[in-house]
């Protein structure tokens, strides 16, 4: 997926409140409060020294206007290379190998025409999509019984929950996730564009928190992870 460049712009934004609230330099506040570095395709190991990085840091130094900046670095960026490992996919779901025997399960919301992925006349669809998608993993598995893990603020959402086993989200439980899309995709919608609305409410939580709060609490949804052996999909979407 392609993002809008006011969602970069509010992820600087937010890095420079972030300067203040954690005391940390904006080069560490870009590196640990956005997702920068895995859109730039820079990976997930979030090594500050990666030549992906360390380019970008060295405008960031230079920069007049350092949200001018970031979107002019990213169009030179292999952005290509911050999607997840997907090993099989159907529809709007995919899943990527997480570990010995464990798989991530995702999702992407683009579908064509104008309803929503998650709409309740869309949830069958999506269920037959997920029934086709542990099909594969099955075979795949050649009789193992792999654990299938998930974190997104989505497990938030009764139009999301309702598609999976209870089992898988009973456990549910919030994780810092302030690297990552799985917290920041609530502030985009399917097609990439910010929810202006989202993006404000948590500028707005931004500046009411003082040096040394969690910056977590600026967002609307936290990052819920989620875990169940492949036999509870296997059962519930027989």
């Amino acid at each position: 997926m392609r993002f809008e460049k006011a969602f970069f712009d509010l992820q600087v934004r937010f890095a420079l409140a972030a300067v203040r609230i954690a005391g940390v330099p904006l080069e560490r506040a870009l590196l640990d409060y956005t997702n920068l570095y895995v859109r730039f395709g820079a990976g997930r190991e979030f090594d500050p020294e990666h030549p992906l990085w360390a380019g970008y840091l060295e405008g960031v130094g230079a920069a007049r206007d350092v949200v001018a900046w970031t979107w002019q670095y990213l169009q030179q960026c292999p952005m290509h290379l911050g999607a997840p490992r997907v090993v099989a996919s159907r529809g709007c779901f995919s899943y990527e190998p997480a570990g010995e025997g464990a798989v991530r399960l995702h999702f992407d919301g683009r579908i064509p025409g104008d309803a929503s992925p998650l709409a309740a006349a869309q949830a069958l669809v999506r269920r037959g999509e997920l029934r086709a998608l542990f099909a594969l993993l099955r075979e795949h598995a050649g009789g193992t019984d792999p654990l299938v893990y998930g974190t997104s603020w989505l497990y938030n959402l009764d139009a999301y929950r309702r598609l999976f086993p209870a089992a898988y989200l009973t456990g549910a439980q919030p994780v810092a996730r302030l690297r990552a899309l799985s917290l920041w995709g609530q502030c985009v919608d399917r097609h990439g564009r910010l929810r202006v609305a989202v993006a404000d409410e948590i500028m707005k939580r931004a500046s009411r928190l003082g040096k040394g709060d969690g910056l977590e609490a600026c967002f609307p949804l936290q990052a819920l992870a989620v875990m169940a052996p492949a036999p509870v999909f296997y059962e519930d979407l027989a």
